[in-house]
């Protein structure tokens, strides 16, 4: 997972998680559909009797499960360096993807020319992994249901709501104000990007379901300079809604921060190596959680005994207290869905509870395969790609402690509160992370910032581990990017305070 930011958003309420938003009326739903329909059928001469005739050639052969996924993506990019606006992108994209599935068999094809002879195409390539002749059997497609959905965004496009010059002042305020700052600054670069998603799927049994999806980010990055030592901050933020949300007070808080930890850095120590206690900050530290767990919750790792959790469902696989949610259900997140990629609403899944290990995000596939219902949590980077069960926004529950208690519990050890990258190995549970902004600690004291901190473990031991939840449960500030298998989706992380004992930590002292 990459992100370019540390984290700002607290939730409203830390002890219980985030309110299940409710499904959205028929009316709002019907709105979003007919959107899709005028983006994506009409001007190509289609409309759902060419869906269901495609749908109805794919099931002239037996197969478990058909779908239709039709895309129209807008995207506009700005960036600045050295003081000017040196780059900016527009692009369109647009096609369709055409699936069949029969057991654990996928046939997929896809292009960029919606038509009805491209549709026809596709359905009869992807038809041939069905058994049974294409003559004789009588096509079945379901009766047309419009999906429950819900409405967590706004419909608008966003690369609409501020004007080139606008986008541009934006990105030159950055750059004033972080080197208003501090002489130190050497170098300052950001970024602005918006996308308008707007999706239509058509399922086998009769299922229509639309999304229309504003995305925005604003990136900051900061080098300071000083004594011949050079060090880099970041921050940044964004989400399902218009470039209105970065407003002057918003904008001055991102370049705080990235100036901030680009100076604390200039301080930064060599970490020391060992076995120690390790205290997480809030917010985007929740990187961990998603990588280290969130991925081996995933439903196709488990249904293959792929995964460190595959078989484990009602075991205990963390501490008393710990409980992790994925929820796609989150008002403007970055990785909150009205519904996913197969057209299911999105979910508040409940994934491990006070400890115990309670249940996977699963698509529609894996599901099946797996005797249990569908999460919401079918997702892929695009037409052009297959879904599969993905993380939206994963974050664990906050507890009882104040964050100064759990770092002041600790003895000799780090406290991390921004990372980098980081990898895991899905079958072992083993992670690698890098923290890209830290501090050793000693008796409760932040005695100096610490550089090159590497934190190894194993997920599902490490969450054993946990001693200590704060009740400061944050979300990270909205530029998360998940990738896997060559797929990337915007998602979004976040937990409390929390610390864990036993963590390896590699250094350079």
């Amino acid at each position: 997972m990459r992100n370019a930011a540390s984290p700002a958003l607290r939730a409203t309420q830390p002890a219980a998680g985030f309110a299940l938003a409710p499904l959205a009326n028929v009316g709002a739903t019907e709105d979003r559909l007919a959107i899709a329909q005028q983006i994506l059928l009409a001007p190509f001469g289609l409309d759902e009797r060419h869906l269901h005739q495609a749908l109805a050639h794919i099931r002239k052969r037996q197969v478990d499960d058909a779908d239709l996924y039709f895309q129209y993506t807008r995207h506009e990019g700005w960036s600045l360096e050295e003081g000017i606006v040196k780059t900016g992108s527009f692009s369109i994209d647009q096609g369709v993807g055409v699936r069949a599935v029969t057991g654990e068999k996928t046939a997929f094809a896809y292009s960029d020319d919606i038509s009805e002879a491209s549709l026809m195409d596709a359905a009869s390539a992807v038809r041939a992994i069905g058994a049974g002749t294409a003559t004789g059997r009588k096509a079945k497609v379901g009766a047309r249901t419009v999906a429950p959905s819900r409405a967590l965004y706004p419909s608008l496009d966003p690369i609409d709501t501020l004007s080139s010059q606008e986008k541009v002042d934006l990105l030159g305020k950055v750059e004033q104000l972080a080197r208003a700052k501090d002489p130190r600054v050497a170098q300052v670069m950001a970024g602005l990007a918006s996308e308008w998603d707007v999706v239509l799927v058509a399922r086998a049994d009769g299922t229509l379901a639309a999304d229309v999806r504003p995305l925005v980010r604003l990136s900051v990055t900061v080098i300071v300079q000083q004594n011949g030592r050079r060090e880099v901050g970041s921050s940044g933020g964004g989400g399902r809604f218009g470039l209105a949300y970065f407003d002057d007070a918003l904008v001055e808080e991102y370049v705080q921060d990235a100036v901030s930890a680009a100076l604390t850095n200039l301080d930064s120590r060599p970490a020391p190596a060992g076995e120690m206690t390790v205290v997480l900050g809030p917010g985007w530290p929740g990187v961990l959680l998603h990588e280290a767990v969130g991925h081996g919750l995933e439903g196709d790792f488990n249904r293959k005994g792929a995964s460190a959790f595959s078989g484990r469902i009602g075991q205990r696989v963390a501490a008393k207290g710990v409980t992790v949610l994925d929820d796609g259900t989150l008002a403007d997140r970055r990785g909150s869905l009205n519904i996913d990629d197969e057209g299911h609403p999105s979910q508040r899944n409940v994934l491990i509870e006070d400890g115990i290990l309670v249940g996977y995000i699963q698509d529609a596939m894996n599901a099946r395969l797996m005797n249990t219902a569908p999460t919401g949590n079918g997702r892929r980077e695009s037409y052009a790609h297959l879904p599969m069960p993905r993380m939206t926004n994963t974050y664990m529950l906050g507890g009882q402690y104040e964050p100064a208690e759990v770092v002041a519990s600790i003895e000799r050890g780090i406290y991390a509160t921004n990372f980098g990258g980081g990898q895991v190995d899905i079958t072992s549970g083993k992670f690698v992370f890098s923290a890209s902004q830290a501090w050793w600690v000693e008796k409760g004291k932040l005695l100096y910032p610490v550089k090159g901190a590497t934190i190894v473990g194993n997920g599902p031991e490490a969450l054993k581990q946990v001693s200590m939840i704060g009740n400061d449960l944050q979300l990270d500030s909205g530029v998360g990017v998940c990738g896997k298998e060559g797929q990337s989706v915007p998602v979004g992380v976040g937990q409390p305070t929390f610390r864990i004992e036993g963590l390896t930590v590699g250094g350079t002292a």
